[in-house]
C-alpha cells in the first residue's frame, strides 16, 4: 500500500497556488462542467473529517484531463488548508512544532522585505550533542546568532534530545518537513527557496539530512561536522558547501572533509551537470573558524530548489524515506543502502542502476507530456510503456504527504523491474 501519510501542509503562496498549480497548467475550467470536480466537491463539502478516506473514493481514482486537473488541485488545497490551519496558527505562535509526540521549540529572526516570491528559509542547528540540557541550551542561544541574512526568515530549532545524533535521529526528519510548512503557510516562505545549515553536532546534521531530504531544499551548508555513516551520492541535485578548520583533528572532522572534498570532485566529474559543490578547509583553523565559514551561507543563498531534475541519484541513509523528487517506493518497503539511479529524456525515463525492484514514477503536467505515453528502460529493454493518468488520488496523497504547493504531482506510475510477485 503506497503511504497516504497525513504529515502537514504549507499554502502561503496563493498566488502559485491560483494561478500556477504545478501540475497541471491550463486554462480555468468551470466546476459545472467537470463531474468528478463536482464529487469532490459534495464529498468534502458533506464531511470535512472524511478528508482521511478520499483516496478510497471512486472518483479519487478516475482519469483526469488536465483541465479537470487544475480544478481539483486547487480545490484539495483549499480543503487541506482549511483543515491544519487552526492547529498550524496555534504551533506558529507557541514557536514550537509537534509530531508523533514529539516537540521542537525554534527562534527565529526576520531580515530584510520579502521579494515577489516569498522569503527564503534558513534552518540552522546548534551545536552541542551528548552533553546537558544546559550546555545545549546555551548552544542554542549561540546558534540564533550566529549568521545574519540580506533577506529571509532565520530559524534556530532546539534539538528535541540532548544525545550526541540529536539532529539525526529519525523524529528529526517529518519535524523539518513540518516546520518547512508552517513557515511557508504563515511566514509567507517561499518552498523553493530552503536552507539548511549547523555548526558542529548541526554539521552532523547537515551531513546526514541533506542527501536524505534534498528535494526539501534548494542548499546546504556543513560546518565543522562529522558525516558519521552517511555518503554524497544523494546531492546530485543539491548544491552543497562545507566549511572545516584545518586543524579540526576530533573525531578526524578534518580528514572526514577532505575526503569528502575528493568524492563530490569525483563524482562532479563524472555527472558534470550535478553535484555542484564548495569546499574550504580554512586555513589554521580549528573546531572555531572565526566565522569564516559565513561565506558559505551566503554561497548556499543563491540558489533555488531544482525539483524537476533530469536525473536523480538516491542512496537510503539510515532514517528511510519513501519518496525523493520524482521517485517513490511502496510504504514499508524501503531499505538501509538501497539505490535507484534514474534519468529522463522528455517521456522517456532510463532506469540506469536499481536494487529495489519496485517503485514509482511521480509525474505532472510541467515535467512530462501526460497526454503521451511515457516509456520506462531499464537495461537497454522497454519495461513499462503506456499513458499516465492524472488522479484526485495521486494530488492528495502528494499534498498530505509534504504539504509543498510546489511539490504537488498528478500522476504515479507503478515500476517493475521483475515480473516477480
Amino acid at each position: 500500500m503506497w503511504r497516504t501519510k497525513t504529515l502537514t501542509m504549507s499554502l502561503a503562496v496563493a498566488g502559485l497556488l491560483m494561478f500556477q498549480a504545478g501540475n497541471c497548467w491550463s486554462s480555468e475550467p468551470s466546476v459545472d462542467e467537470l463531474p468528478a470536480l463536482r464529487q469532490l466537491d459534495d464529498y468534502v463539502s458533506s464531511d470535512a473529517n472524511a478528508l482521511d478516506e478520499l483516496t478510497s473514493q471512486d472518483f479519487a481514482t478516475t482519469p483526469l484531463t488536465r483541465q479537470e486537473c487544475v480544478a481539483a488541485e486547487r480545490s484539495l488545497w483549499t480543503a487541506y488548508r482549511n483543515q491544519i490551519l487552526p492547529e498550524r496558527t496555534k504551533e506558529h505562535a507557541a514557536n514550537v512544532v509537534q509530531v508523533d509526540g514529539i516537540s521542537m521549540k525554534y527562534r527565529k529572526r526576520r531580515y530584510g522585505e520579502p521579494p515577489a516570491g516569498g522569503y527564503s528559509l534558513v534552518i540552522s542547528m546548534h551545536g552541542g550533542g551528548g552533553t546537558t540540557a544546559r550546555v545545549n541550551d546555551q548552544q542554542w542561544k549561540n546558534q540564533i546568532g550566529l549568521y545574519t541574512l540580506e533577506q529571509g526568515i532565520y530559524v534556530a530549532p532546539r534539538a528535541p534530545t540532548d544525545a550526541w545524533n540529536m539532529w539525526h535521529l529519525p523524529h528529526i526528519d517529518p519535524l523539518f518537513t513540518r516546520l518547512i510548512e508552517n513557515m511557508v503557510l504563515l511566514e509567507n516562505v517561499n518552498p523553493d527557496r530552503v536552507y539548511l545549515t549547523g555548526y558542529s553536532a548541526g554539521g552532523d546534521g547537515v551531513y546526514q539530512l541533506a542527501p536524505r531530504m534534498a528535494d526539501q531544499f534548494a542548499a546546504a551548508a556543513m560546518m565543522a561536522g562529522h558525516p558519521n555513516e552517511t555518503k554524497p551520492l544523494g546531492l546530485r541535485n543539491l548544491p552543497f558547501t562545507l566549511h572545516m578548520g584545518e586543524r579540526d583533528a576530533a573525531y578526524q572532522r578534518n580528514e572526514h572533509a577532505a575526503r569528502w572534498k575528493r568524492e563530490l570532485a569525483t563524482l562532479r566529474e563524472n555527472d558534470p551537470e550535478g553535484y555542484r559543490h564548495w569546499v574550504e578547509i580554512h586555513a589554521d583553523k580549528g573546531h572555531w573558524m572565526d566565522r569564516q565559514d559565513a561565506s558559505g551561507v551566503k554561497w548556499m543563498m543563491q540558489f533555488s530548489r531544482n525539483l524537476l531534475p533530469q536525473r536523480v541519484a538516491w542512496l537510503q541513509d539510515d532514517v528511510l524515506h519513501h519518496r525523493l523528487y520524482w521517485l517513490a517506493v511502496p510504504d514499508g518497503t524501503a531499505k538501509q543502502g538501497s539505490k535507484i539511479i534514474a534519468s529522463r529524456n522528455g517521456n522517456t525515463f532510463t532506469i540506469e542502476a536499481s536494487d529495489v525492484d519496485r517503485f514509482e514514477l511521480l509525474l505532472r503536467d510541467d515535467f512530462v507530456d501526460l497526454d503521451s505515453p511515457i516509456e520506462v528502460i531499464y537495461e537497454g529493454r522497454t519495461i513499462f510503456s503506456g499513458p499516465a493518468k492524472r488522479t484526485i488520488a495521486s494530488l492528495w496523497s502528494s499534498i498530505v504527504d509534504r504539504g509543498d504547493p510546489a511539490a504537488t504531482f498528478s500522476c504515479r506510475v507503478p515500476i517493475a523491474l521483475t515480473d516477480e510477485e
